[in-house]
């Protein structure tokens, strides 16, 4: 029996479509070997440093933590960007402007479209923004003055978001 034209589409298309499969597992194969990417958005030197003194020693899931340090809003758009498997964003709220950060959150959400990258806001400043109008209008993952988070705090901070970004991912 002689295969019609139509036969040989369909024959195309499913191998075309298992390809497709293959590639988008060997990314994500990819992708859970590789460290996760942390962004510290902070316009103080000092911040980044204890973070990573910090976290330096954690690994989730087999695999440790990259740190990226932006100081500025702009450069945590920049960096973001580039980066769009960024696991975390650990995002002071006031830099260059109050709203700064807030701006930040804006660009990944909206403008990139980044839905997965796990937003921790930090501020130095608790009493300037209300926290209850801040959680609801912007989406993010966590609200935390810096004082508050001690290290032990930062970790369990650090290891939920984990945990629910590595979720996210396996449901791609």
């Amino acid at each position: 029996m002689e295969a019609s034209p139509s036969d040989n589409l369909n024959r195309e298309d499913d191998r075309l479509l298992f390809a497709e499969e293959t590639e988008d597992r060997a990314a994500i194969q990819d992708y859970h070997e590789r460290p996760w990417k942390v962004l510290i958005v902070d316009d103080e030197e000092e911040v980044h440093k204890i973070t990573k003194l910090a976290l330096k020693e954690l690994t989730f899931e087999n695999k440790p933590l990259r740190f990226l340090s932006a100081y500025s809003g702009k450069e945590a758009k920049q960096l973001i960007e580039a980066h769009p498997d960024m696991a975390i964003v650990l995002l002071d709220v006031v830099m260059e402007t109050e709203n700064s950060g807030l701006d930040v959150v804006e660009y990944i959400r909206n403008v990139l479209g980044n839905q997965m990258v796990r937003i921790i806001l930090r501020t130095g400043q608790p009493g300037r923004l209300q926290e209850n109008l801040i959680v609801l209008k912007y989406d993010i993952n966590d609200y935390r003055t810096k004082t508050e988070l001690t290290v032990q705090k930062l970790f369990t901070t650090v290891v939920t978001s984990l945990r629910t970004f590595s979720v996210l991912i396996g449901m791609i």
